[in-house]
């Protein structure tokens, strides 16, 4: 049996695609006067329309979240080990939804775009786009397939904080947020990566100010480097030691500046196959909005006050050897949610393979994925969810699991 006949995976996928014809007007002040949204589903919406769950996707994922485009398809979506039937997001019971954000290159309008007022693509003139933008143009997908409320909104990383803006901006429509090795806002360091990724492009001598499209070319190089130093921060010391130590390509050193270690020829490979399928003005865009998310901002910088808006419960996981997203980020939005009154469970899985783990079939994470979403009861979610009144509640992992 192929892995597109698994009974566990959703099989073939079609993407599709939705414009907007009205305004879309961004957090930078700039106006899209309409927008597309490429997305994917998976299972079926029931009667009630109370079963839907949103999947927002990372800095470099995009719509395909899981199943395969095709019967030849090599590569499942980015999520495949948690999507699908009798899987955490279990599509025998939920509705699934994942778009392609604005400001990406996978079909959704974005660089790649074409810019209506000058009949050729936007490049670099494509607005700066927020975590706010996206849930407020994923806000009109919802209304466009009906969906009043979501059962849960789920996402790991930048993925997360779309979660969380979801439940703050939105929060008669959120039954359920599911953040995943996020952060209330970046750390300086987190800062000074994403820094050191868009310099590296923007100093290619072929980006020619993001407009490398005019002259048939792209920054390759600077993409490839800052893929690199991204994937690094993806990756924990242990596993990238797991994984590779110092073995070299041949039995003894060269001496030179070539490739002689494993662990360099796999990150040569990484930024070129990624350099091949990304696009540079994305990137630059992507990393920005991570910059700027500060889900507290807009509450005098108060995490407290600002979850107190919320009427959801809420699901936060973190992984042991993150150094990208901390444990202690997690922390802190947990620690918030529960003095603001919020029903939470968290949970810290040991896990090796560092920020990356969001990704991979780890028993532990998947046992406390599925227990938490295994207790959202779709056919009680027909009231409008209800602010909380009684003190909150820190679930154990042990309370969820069992």
């Amino acid at each position: 049996m192929s892995a597109v006949d698994s009974p566990t995976s959703v099989g073939i996928v079609e993407p599709k695609k939705i414009t907007f014809e009205q305004p879309l007007r961004l957090v930078c002040g700039q106006t899209l006067h309409s927008h597309t949204l490429v997305y994917e589903t998976y299972g079926q919406l029931n009667p009630a329309k109370s079963n839907a769950v949103l999947i927002c996707h990372a800095l470099s994922s995009n719509h395909h979240a899981a199943g395969f485009h095709s019967i030849d398809d090599k590569k499942p979506g980015w999520w495949e080990n948690y999507i699908g039937p009798g899987k955490p997001i279990d599509t025998n019971k939920f509705y699934v939804v994942c778009p392609n954000n604005i400001g990406g290159c996978d079909g959704s309008s974005g660089p790649n775009s074409l810019n209506p007022k000058t009949g050729k693509i936007y490049g670099p003139d494509f607005p700066l786009v927020t975590v706010k933008d996206w849930v407020a143009s994923q806000a009109l997908l919802a209304e466009a397939l009906g969906i009043t409320y979501w059962a849960a909104v789920i996402g790991g990383s930048l993925g997360g904080m779309q979660a969380m803006q979801w439940s703050l901006d939105f929060p008669d429509k959120v039954r359920h947020c599911v953040t995943i090795a996020s952060a209330a806002k970046l750390t300086a360091q987190n800062i000074a990566f994403n820094e050191i990724a868009r310099q590296a492009i923007t100093s290619d001598p072929y980006f020619y100010a993001g407009r490398y499209q005019d002259h048939n070319t792209t920054p390759k190089q600077g993409l490839a480097l800052a893929r690199m130093v991204g994937h690094i921060t993806y990756l924990s010391d242990d596993a990238m030691r797991e994984k590779f130590g110092r073995d070299l390509r041949a039995d003894e050193f060269n001496y030179g500046f070539d490739v002689e270690f494993q662990v360099e020829s796999y990150l040569r490979y990484q930024g070129n196959t990624f350099s091949d399928s990304f696009d540079a003005n994305t990137y630059l865009l992507m990393t920005k909005a991570l910059d700027y998310f500060d889900i507290a901002k807009d509450f005098d910088n108060d995490l407290v006050s600002a979850f107190s808006h919320a009427k959801c419960d809420y699901l936060v996981l973190s992984f042991s050897s993150d150094w990208r997203f901390a444990p202690e980020r997690s922390k802190e939005i947990a620690d918030a949610l529960i003095i603001a009154k919020k029903n939470v469970s968290y949970a810290e899985i040991v896990a090796s393979q560092g920020h990356d783990a969001f990704l991979i079939s780890i028993p532990r994470y998947s046992d406390i994925f599925r227990a938490y979403m295994n207790r959202i009861d779709c056919d009680l979610l027909s009231a409008p969810p209800a602010a909380a009144t009684a003190p909150a509640t820190a679930t154990a992992v042990a309370d969820i699991s069992n």
